[in-house]
C-alpha cells in the first residue's frame, strides 16, 4: 500500500486494505519540491519522490498496490510496469494513467468518465468498522458514566476552500443541536477538528447546554472521536468532510448533517443529497424521529469488487 503526506488519502487506502483481510506492507511515500506537479510530467515514475522513499521501493514486488490520490499513482504505475502486479488507484488519479489502473474507485458525487475500469462508492472509504467501534465504545463508556444518556454526538469540521465557517455558522449550529436535544434527553459528546475556527469553538462553548462532554482538538491529545461515534445515540456532523460525513454513517444510528446554504461546495452537497436519498443521513433541523440504517463502509464494498475482479 503506497501512503502519502495526505491522512484522508492514507486512512482510506488503510480502509480497504483492512478489508481485504489480507497481509499487506505500507511504503510511505515522501515527496520532493516537484511532488506537486502535474502527473502529466511524471510520467509512470518517481519524479517528485524524496531519496529515501525511493529506496523503499524495491523488489520483492507485491500481488497488488493500492494507492490514493494522484501524487500516488505515477508511483504505483512505475511499479506495475516492473511487475505483474494489479493496480487499484481510490479517487481517479487523472489523465494520463487511467487506462493502466485495474480498478479505479470514485465517489458518486464526483464527475468521473464512464470506464470498464471504474467502480462508483457512495460515500468515502473508511477504517470506521464494527469492531473498532465495540473496542471504542467499551473504553469510552467507563469514562463517560457520570453523564447520562443518551447520547447526541457532534463533530465539528470547518471552512474549506472558498467556504468559510465563522461564528455565524456556529451560532447556526449550536441552534439545531439544542432543538434535537431538548426533544432527546440526555448529554451532548462534542468532538472539534484541526481546522475547527476557535471562534466556532468559543460559541460552542457558550451556546451548547449541560451535560456535555466538550473535546477541544490539540495536537498530541487523545481524541475520542471514535468513541463519541460509537456511544451516539443520534450524530450530528458538519458538513464539510466527505470523510466525516461517511464515518458518521458507520455506526447505524440516526445522522443529521449540517449544510445550510453556502456552506459546502457542489461536490458536497451531492453527497448528502445521496446519504438523504438512501435513508442514512437527515440534514439537521428536518425528521427529529429516529430511525436505524445498515452501517455505511465503502471499504468493504472496495474489497468485494477487487475480489471479484480476481484482482487478488
Amino acid at each position: 500500500m503506497l501512503a502519502d503526506d495526505r491522512a484522508g488519502n492514507v486512512a482510506q487506502a488503510l480502509g480497504v486494505a483492512e478489508a481485504l483481510a489480507e497481509p499487506f506492507v505500507v511504503r510511505t511515500i515522501a515527496y520532493d519540491r516537484r511532488g506537486g506537479w502535474h502527473n502529466l510530467f511524471k510520467g509512470a515514475g518517481l519524479m517528485g519522490v524524496a531519496p529515501a522513499s525511493r529506496e523503499a521501493l524495491a523488489p520483492p514486488w507485491p500481488d497488488l498496490v493500492l494507492g490514493a490520490g494522484r501524487r500516488t499513482a505515477p508511483i504505483g504505475r512505475w511499479i506495475k510496469h516492473r511487475s505483474s502486479c494489479r493496480l487499484v488507484q481510490l479517487m481517479d488519479p487523472g489523465w494520463p494513467g487511467r487506462s493502466e489502473c485495474d480498478l479505479i474507485v470514485v465517489p458518486r458525487h464526483d464527475d468521473a468518465l464512464d470506464r470498464p475500469n471504474i467502480f462508483r462508492i457512495l460515500g468515502s472509504c473508511h477504517r470506521v468498522v464494527p469492531a473498532v467501534l465495540a473496542a471504542e465504545k467499551a473504553k469510552w463508556r467507563e469514562r463517560l458514566a457520570c453523564l447520562p444518556g443518551p447520547y447526541l454526538t457532534v463533530v465539528v469540521g470547518g471552512a474549506t476552500k472558498g467556504k468559510p465557517f465563522g461564528a455565524d455558522r456556529g451560532r447556526q449550529l449550536a441552534a439545531g443541536v439544542r432543538a434535537l436535544h431538548e426533544g432527546m434527553g440526555g448529554s451532548i459528546l462534542v468532538t472539534t477538528s484541526r481546522r475547527t475556527p476557535p471562534e466556532v469553538v468559543d460559541v460552542l462553548l457558550a451556546d451548547l447546554p449541560e451535560p456535555r462532554y466538550f473535546f477541544r482538538w490539540r495536537e498530541g491529545e487523545e481524541n475520542p472521536y471514535l468513541g463519541f461515534l460509537a456511544l451516539a445515540d443520534r450524530v450530528v456532523v458538519t458538513g464539510d468532510s466527505m470523510t466525516m460525513c461517511s464515518e458518521a454513517c458507520a455506526n447505524g444510528g440516526p445522522v443529521y448533517i449540517f449544510s445550510p446554504p453556502g456552506l459546502v461546495s457542489g461536490k458536497h452537497a451531492r453527497l448528502h443529497a445521496s446519504l438523504f436519498a438512501e435513508g442514512y443521513a437527515r440534514p439537521l433541523g428536518g425528521d427529529p424521529t429516529p430511525w436505524t440504517h445498515p452501517p455505511l463502509n465503502a471499504s468493504d464494498d472496495v474489497a468485494r469488487e477487487i475480489r471479484a475482479r480476481g484482482l487478488l
